[in-house]
């Protein structure tokens, strides 16, 4: 399996290209600040992150950025319209319990929300659970059930309905392989592993 840094490298590199130079960005689920941080440095980027995890948030102090501890909807519901250049959701929308909520503020106080997910029609997460009957474990899930977070599994399919049902614009997309790195030009909902969106109103 590729190594978490591995991982990252590439899918940080397509949002870099999707914010301009000195845009204003909200990083929803920052962890310890690395999307943070690159964003920074690569693009001069006014960088903010919210994050529950107050050992998270401790580690994106030191390392200079600016970050609040605290529930992410809570925070965007304090905001006016149009606060943000860009909102990103990378590998956070799994997790939250009302996604579509997200989703929803983060257009409301930015001009684009992008959104990183694992796919979960990615072949191999099928192969594990219809043909060996577990829950799937692979480079895209790479823990088993006993260590996951994700509890909003969903598909490449399953998000672009969901888009168009809300009216929302997509701007861009990427889809990679199951490698986290290799372009993925056919068939995503089967071969992509990993999946971002950049929404617009």
């Amino acid at each position: 399996m590729p190594p978490p840094a591995a991982k990252r490298t590439i899918d940080m590199q397509i949002l870099a290209d999707w914010v301009e130079p000195g845009a204003r960005v909200l990083d929803l689920g920052c962890g310890r600040g690395v999307l943070l941080e690159f964003l920074a440095q690569t693009r001069q980027a006014r960088a903010f992150g919210v994050d529950l995890d107050f050992a998270k948030i401790t580690a994106c102090v030191r390392r200079g950025l600016s970050a609040y501890q605290g529930d992410m909807l809570g925070y965007m519901r304090a905001l006016p319209d149009g606060h943000f250049d860009h909102v990103v959701c990378s590998r956070t929308l799994e997790e939250v319990p009302d996604p579509k909520a997200v989703i929803t503020e983060a257009l409301r106080v930015g001009r684009t929300a992008t959104v990183g997910f694992a796919n979960h029609g990615y072949w191999k997460n099928r192969y594990d659970a219809l043909l060996l009957g577990r829950k799937p474990l692979n480079p895209v899930y790479p823990h088993p059930w006993h260590e996951s977070r994700p509890a909003n599994p969903a598909t490449i399919v399953d998000f672009e309905a969901f888009a168009a049902a809300a009216g929302y614009r997509i701007a861009r997309r990427a889809h990679l392989r199951g490698d986290w790195k290799t372009p993925c030009p056919f068939w995503p909902n089967l071969f992509a592993g990993y999946a971002l969106y950049q929404l617009a109103r």
